[in-house]
This record gives C-alpha cells, sequence and structure tokens, in this order.
C-alpha cells in the first residue's frame, strides 16, 4: 500500500483513529452561515441550497422553515426552533427560507401556507407540517423526528454525543471496551475476517456507533486492498456498465494512492445507474470516504460531486 493510504488507514492506532474521526464529526460537521441561531441555523438561498441544505441532509435531518416576510412570522416557534437547533450539537440543523425572496424553492415545495415545515433525509422530503405547530410542542416534535431516524443516520447521535460534552464542565473518560480491543488485537495479526465480524457485531447491538462504523469500513479497505488487482482499471474502462468492474478499479486506484480517480470512477457510476446497482456504487463511495479525515478536501469535493448526481 502508499504512504498515502498507510496514513489514511492507520493500522497502528485504528481506535484512536476512529475517535479523533467521530470527534471532527464529518457527519455532523456545522452549517455553513449560522448567524444569531448558531452554526446550526441558517438563512437558506436558492444559491447555497444544493451545499447548505440537500448535502448535509445526506448524513443528519434538515427541517426547512419556510416563512413569509409579508406575513406576520412565529417569533416563539421561530426562536423555539432556532434554540432547540443550537442546543442540539449539530443533530439536526434548522435552514430558515423567506418564499417572499426565494419563490422558487417556495415553488419546489409546493407552499400553499406558511409556516410550513419540511423535514428533508437524503436530499428529499420526509415529513412536513402545514401551518403553525405550537412552540410547546417543538421539542417533543424534534425529539420524535431524531428517534426515527436515529438508526438510519448514524451522524444524529455524533451531534447528541457533541451536545452532552459541551454541556458538562468536565470531559468524561471513557472506560476501555473489550469489543473493540478483541477487534484490534485480531487487526495487528492480520486476521482480517475475525476484525471484521468484531466490529460488525458491535454495529449489530449498536447500530449508532460511529467508531465502530469507521472502524469496519478501514478494515474491509485493508481485505480488500491485499486482493486489489491493478488490471482491474483498465477492464473497467473498457467496459463502464460493469458495475463490480468499477469497484474493484476504485479499490485498485484507492490502493495506488489515485484518491480522486477513484471518487470520480464511482460518482460517474452513480449518475449512469439505477436502482441497486446506484445503491451499491454510493455505499461503495461512502466506505471510501470514511477512510479519511472528515476535513479532508477531496472528500468533500467529492461528497458535493455525489449529492449532484443523486439529486
Amino acid at each position: 500500500m502508499s504512504s498515502a493510504m498507510a496514513g489514511a488507514v492507520d493500522l497502528s492506532g485504528l481506535k484512536a483513529r476512529a475517535d479523533a474521526a467521530g470527534k471532527q464529526s464529518s457527519g455532523a460537521a456545522p452549517a455553513a452561515g449560522g448567524g444569531a441561531g448558531g452554526p446550526y441555523v441558517i438563512d437558506a438561498t436558492e444559491a447555497g441550497f444544493q451545499n447548505e441544505v440537500l448535502e448535509p441532509s445526506l448524513q443528519v435531518p434538515v427541517v426547512v422553515e419556510l416563512w413569509a416576510s409579508r406575513y406576520p412570522r412565529e417569533e416563539q416557534l421561530s426562536a423555539e426552533l432556532e434554540r432547540l437547533a443550537a442546543a442540539g450539537g449539530g443533530a439536526w440543523l434548522l435552514a430558515r427560507v423567506d418564499i417572499d425572496t426565494e419563490p422558487r424553492i417556495a415553488q419546489a415545495f409546493r407552499v400553499q401556507q406558511v409556516p410550513m415545515l419540511v423535514v428533508l433525509v437524503g436530499g428529499q422530503p420526509a415529513d412536513a407540517v402545514n401551518g403553525a405547530l405550537p412552540d410547546d410542542r417543538a421539542a417533543e416534535w424534534v425529539r420524535s423526528l431524531l428517534d426515527a431516524l436515529r438508526d438510519r443516520m448514524p451522524a444524529i447521535a455524533e451531534g447528541e454525543r457533541r451536545a452532552a460534552e459541551a454541556g458538562s464542565d468536565e470531559p468524561v473518560e471513557e472506560p476501555e471496551d473489550p469489543r473493540f480491543t478483541a477487534a484490534e488485537d485480531a487487526l495487528e495479526q492480520g486476521d482480517y475476517a475475525a476484525a471484521e465480524a468484531a466490529y460488525q457485531a458491535i454495529l449489530d447491538a449498536e447500530p449508532a456507533n460511529e467508531q465502530a462504523k469507521a472502524a469496519l469500513s478501514q478494515v474491509k479497505f485493508l481485505a480488500r486492498a491485499e486482493q486489489a488487482d491493478p488490471s482491474a482499471i483498465e477492464r473497467a474502462d473498457a467496459d463502464p456498465d460493469d458495475v463490480d468492474a468499477q469497484l474493484a478499479a476504485a479499490d485498485a486506484e484507492m490502493a495506488a494512492d489515485r484518491v480522486e480517480a477513484a471518487f470520480t470512477r464511482l460518482v460517474d457510476t452513480v449518475s449512469r445507474t439505477a436502482g441497486e446497482d446506484r445503491d451499491r456504487a454510493r455505499e461503495h463511495l461512502v466506505g471510501l470516504f470514511e477512510l479519511f479525515p472528515g476535513d479532508d478536501q477531496r472528500v468533500s469535493t467529492a461528497r458535493r460531486a455525489l449529492a449532484r448526481a443523486l439529486f
């Protein structure tokens, strides 16, 4: 493996690296913008909707609050939503949209009355509330939303953990987890199958465990990288419709430190496929993202390209 990939997949400190990745929270990074409501509240515009709203909704739910400046605003509800989002640590984001200045967004959501709350998950509407939601019910509504999505969107738990840590005066020292110790021991011995099984067992019991998820992605790639065949790239280039070949070629490119090429290949595969093939390519690409720190520019660029390909 190349030196660059050895740095991306740290064999000697997998648990520590996963911890660091969790603290960077690539999946629940603060939204661009912010302002009075904090970094998890934005005033969305059509120009920034892709990057500020759709792309973050791949990781955490985004509540779009649609209102109109020509009508009296539900100030209490708006203030309560801002407070909840700011206190949530990035478990969810609030995007406020004035439909009088952003009519095309209103058309896209088919707004018939304001206020209107739309929940975006994976770039698609997952729930909506038409008319005013009593501000004393906002916290309950948000809690129900997060409970329903927590298993599907692990970054929710990351945001909640960050919020809990921010509310504590002293950091809590977590005890060593023997399940991770067993997985790390297997990894150090080169037994990828045993390490993968150990991390998968943790995820089966705790689907929202970000540390285990990151470690499992790294172990799976390490096992594939040992079998990576450089000739797979030529075969994939000769047959763009062969999804299996595209996945194998992306692994070969990644192992050869051609990171951007691997990302581009899989984004292109997502763009020209549908159904199960598209899901396979997307999941493979997201797995490769998890090999790198959340602030890696190559990952950020590829995530934006993936969002455009999907939506």
